[in-house]
């Protein structure tokens, strides 16, 4: 939601920043429309409410001087169906003008790059070596198929493409990564939240803008509930219609769920493999703060997720999201890109985002002080999608000999160095002579 006062007294401002996103400049001009037109139904409504008071008093006051009342009584016999017909209509205009107010996307910070889509999109750091390999490095589709990892083949046929079994180490890689995540941010004092897996549509139009995500989502049929896309939705309702006291600010959470994504507008992309995919595992950080801090929270979680990153020993850059790329709900935006040296380019691996006061507008979060009340400030920044994080490491850590070299970092948690390439030879032999004995 924005800020319904400012756009009264500065429109101007939401026409630009409607053009820096390449968007529809006329629905600024539909809502200011709009607005003048409740403003008037709401007046003419406030104005017969008045009038009903004041017959009332009128009625009274000849009763008393004993004058003839019956003129005032056929005027309030008419009120009530005056006031609901008025009412109703100012009901009508309301709704259609909060249904605009929800498409107009937050305003840009400053800082915000003007660009058309993600080739425009600026570089701001790198950090890392790119590898170089001595020998010709296998996909991250060929590794997970010839070391036994994951099967896709199999889950299309149970549920369909973009889906996975994923198999032997592979497995304990994924909660390893997890685990790492969690008590990565657990000793910078973030409170763990396991939040629902499911939200109903008010809730979900809080958190986005479904005119544009709702695509996105998985729908449970005949219920009016929505699968999660990602934890940092649920966490925004968390404290929906909430004043909260400013003392209890900032809160800090580290929300870890499955996350479910259509990848509608994904067509022909990224069909191979788990890089892109309808289901998978994210640890992502939350912040509810004052709007002084947002940046700073910002800031902080940029640098938790680049810090874990270092950790798994990927190459990365980090981009500042151009305007025609940057998500409605964004005031700004970054991406951490993951280096994959088989496909030669960075990939996103890593969403930051500062939100400002749209989401609290609409979820109405609110704190106070002293009497005081302003909107929260909102801040999300993933801190691992597992799947992309394991892409990055087999195409990272891939050895000469077909093996893949777990980082350091995750060593405790997995209980292995390297998921190496002749177990996969030795389980297949081993197969192969139980066959035989069987025969």
């Amino acid at each position: 939601m924005i800020d319904i006062k400012l756009l009264r007294e500065n429109p101007e401002i939401y026409r630009k920043n409607q053009k820096k996103r390449n968007l529809d400049i006329n629905v600024i001009d539909r809502t200011i429309s709009l607005d003048k037109e409740w403003r008037n139904a709401k007046l003419g409504a406030d104005n017969l409410r008045s009038e009903r008071n004041k017959i009332s008093e009128d009625i009274n006051q000849a009763k008393k001087k004993g004058k003839d009342i019956s003129l005032l009584i056929k005027r309030a016999k008419e009120m009530p169906e005056k006031l609901a017909k008025t009412e109703e209509q100012e009901k009508e205009i309301y709704e259609k003008l909060k249904g605009e107010l929800l498409k107009i996307p937050n305003l840009l910070d400053d800082s915000v790059p003007v660009g058309k889509d993600d080739s425009e999109n600026v570089t701001v750091k790198t950090w890392g070596k790119k590898i170089k390999y001595s020998f010709e490095p296998k996909s991250h589709v060929d590794l997970i198929r010839e070391l036994d990892l994951a099967d896709t083949e199999r889950a299309a046929k149970v549920a369909g493409s973009r889906f996975y079994y994923l198999k032997n180490e592979l497995v304990i890689l994924n909660n390893a990564i997890m685990r790492f995540a969690l008590d990565y941010l657990k000793k910078k004092d973030f409170t763990l939240v396991h939040p629902p897996y499911m939200m109903n549509k008010a809730a979900y139009g809080g958190a986005v803008s479904l005119d544009q995500f709702e695509e996105t989502l998985y729908k449970i049929e005949n219920e009016d509930l929505y699968l999660i896309a990602t934890a940092e939705h649920p966490l925004d309702e968390m404290h929906s219609g909430e004043l909260l006291n400013k003392s209890s600010l900032p809160l800090v959470y580290a929300g870890i769920s499955p996350c479910f994504r259509k990848e509608a507008g994904s067509h022909g992309k990224d069909t191979k493999g788990i890089f892109r995919v309808h289901q998978f595992d994210k640890v992502e950080q939350f912040a509810i703060c004052e709007p002084e801090d947002s940046y700073k929270w910002m800031e902080k979680f940029l640098k938790n997720s680049e810090e874990f990153f270092q950790a798994l020993e990927i190459p990365y850059r980090v981009v500042n999201v151009c305007s025609g790329d940057i998500s409605k709900r964004d005031a700004k935006q970054y991406d951490i890109e993951a280096w994959m040296p088989v496909q030669n380019a960075y990939r996103e691996v890593v969403t930051c985002d500062n939100c400002t006061n749209w989401v609290s507008m609409r979820s109405n979060i609110k704190f106070e002080e002293k009497g005081e009340r302003d909107f929260v400030h909102t801040v999300d920044c993933t801190l691992v999608a597992n799947p992309r994080a394991i892409v990055a490491i087999l195409e990272n850590h891939q050895q000469k000999d077909g093996s893949v070299k777990i980082p350091k970092a995750l060593w405790k948690y997995t209980g292995f160095r390297e998921i190496r390439a002749e177990k996969i030879e030795e389980k297949k032999k081993s197969k192969g002579k139980k066959l035989a004995k069987k025969k």
